[in-house]
Order: C-alpha cells, then structure tokens, then sequence
C-alpha cells in the first residue's frame, strides 16, 4: 500500500468536504424569504442542508481520524481486531478504520 498515496487522497477529500461545509454554512445563513411559502419551501431545503452538514461533519472526522493512524504508523490496521485491512478495500474506503470482517 502506497500510504502517502492514500494521505494525498485523504487530504483532497477532506478539503472538499471542508469547501462543501463552508457553502453549506453560507446557505444556511442567507436572510429568509419575506414571502411565507417561499420561506416554507427555503425551511426544507435547510433541513437537507443540515444533513449534508452533518454527514459531512461525520466523514470529515473519520477522515481526521485515518490521517492520525497515519502518523502514528497504525493505518492499515483494523481497530478492532489488529488484522491488516486489505489495499483493494483501503482503496475503496481509504479513511476506514476495520477490515472486511469487522465491518459487518
């Protein structure tokens, strides 16, 4: 496994998910509509906005969390069980922190 590959890839994700969270939180703070159904229909799209937010919040702190395995030597190693997690599904999942077998 290429790891400074993996922590190029890593970082180009976290800071896409920093720029998206960034948009989402100037949407967000944008004046509401004077009008009330514009208002209404603006409240939904809030709510999915607030969603995205969220996962995006909870990718961003995974993907923090694979940078730390990272340094501290650790990446690649299941948390759980302290099997090597294979390249294929580091590849697929690269901020995973279990192997295939922990997963599920």
């Amino acid at each position: 496994m290429n790891i400074t590959a993996q922590k190029k890839i890593l970082l180009a994700r976290r800071e896409e998910l920093a720029s998206m969270m960034q948009w989402i939180e100037h949407q967000l703070d944008e004046s509401p509509s004077k009008d009330w159904e514009d208002r209404s229909s603006e409240r939904q799209g809030d709510e999915v906005l607030e969603a995205m937010g969220l996962a995006d919040q909870a990718e961003l702190r995974s993907i923090d969390a694979a940078l730390d395995r990272i340094e501290k030597g650790t990446y690649g190693v299941c948390v759980t069980c302290g099997e090597d997690i294979s390249d294929a599904r580091l590849i697929l999942v690269p901020a995973t922190p279990f192997c295939r077998s922990c997963t599920a």
